[in-house]
């Protein structure tokens, strides 16, 4: 039996377990903090921005992924799985996700000012004058694209390469947690963010394809992918729209962002039901990433 096998699925089952009970790490510890910290010390005035902007979004995930990659092929396989499942909880975000959504689905009905208040964790647009209908739509496509940003491109990045090594599934997992939050801080219109925002399109094109065939999969219409097309087209990023889109064909609801989009316009904005039934296919969809992860750790043990 394969020692490296076992630290797959050890990696795995603690990611989740720590996800699952804690949420995140705390800021002071947390890595993706600590590399947010070196986005903020190269984020200023460039005499040639977007060159500046495209060396950095090439060689800062490169070196976060080499220093993973240093750290866990330096241990012995078993702790590694330990180290590798920390690292793994730090580069996802699931339960915290779960919750954040929830709360703004329930309380879009009760008390429309909190469920405002909790939405610019998920969304970056003006949320000040959402009516309810609105808050859930927010609340609804946010669910779809942070899971594929914040958990299935990492724990698809760390599955795919753990059929090589475990110091290479977690370097993968870093490479596209740092591509994803380079984007998140850098990519604004602009020439500066101009390199993060194209390697993050690359980076999550798979990711966000993958995304949409697990949810509708999970919510029984697998023809919600293929319908999620038309939709695709319709946002601004050229990934984003496949997990939002699949969401709005599967539960034939209107997902809406005011002057910019809308998805399924022939529908009506999604209920407090089809919220929580978005949360149901969200965490599914959580659910079987990680088995897909432990299941490659479970292949490489036998």
């Amino acid at each position: 039996m394969s020692t490296a096998g076992l630290a797959v699925v050890i990696a795995a089952a603690l990611a989740l377990a720590l996800d699952w009970t804690m949420r995140e790490p705390p800021a002071e510890y947390h890595p993706v903090t600590l590399f947010g910290r070196i986005i903020e010390s190269v984020d200023r005035e460039y005499r040639r921005p977007r060159l500046a902007g495209a060396l950095l979004a090439l060689l800062l995930p490169a070196a976060a992924a080499l220093a993973v990659y240093g750290l866990l092929w330096v241990m012995p396989p078993i702790v590694t799985g330990v180290v590798a499942g920390l690292l793994l909880w730090s580069m996802s975000s699931f339960r915290l996700l779960l919750d954040i959504v929830g709360r703004a689905i329930e309380e879009s009905e009760t008390d429309i000012e909190s469920a405002r208040e909790v939405l610019p964790a998920l969304v970056g647009r003006d949320v000040g004058e959402l009516s309810s209908d609105l808050v859930r739509s927010a609340a609804v496509e946010s669910a779809a694209e942070n899971l594929s940003d914040g958990l299935v491109a990492p724990l698809l990045a760390f599955g795919a390469l753990a059929v090589v090594s475990l110091p290479a599934a977690g370097a993968a997992a870093a490479y596209v947690k740092a591509v994803n939050t380079m984007d998140s801080m850098l990519g604004y219109p602009g020439a500066f963010g101009w390199g993060s925002a194209r390697l993050d399109d690359l980076v999550m094109f798979v990711p966000a394809r993958v995304t949409a065939l697990l949810l509708a999969l999970v919510m029984g219409a697998p023809d919600a992918w293929w319908r999620a097309r038309r939709y695709a087209r319709k946002t601004d990023s050229p990934n984003a729209g496949w997990p939002m889109g699949t969401m709005a064909a599967a539960l034939n609801v209107r997902l809406e962002k005011r002057g910019v989009y809308t998805l399924n316009e022939v529908a009506d904005y999604p209920s407090v039901a089809d919220g929580d039934d978005a949360l149901v296919a969200v965490t599914r969809v959580g659910l079987v990433s990680y088995t897909l992860v432990a299941l490659v750790g479970v292949i490489r043990w036998l």
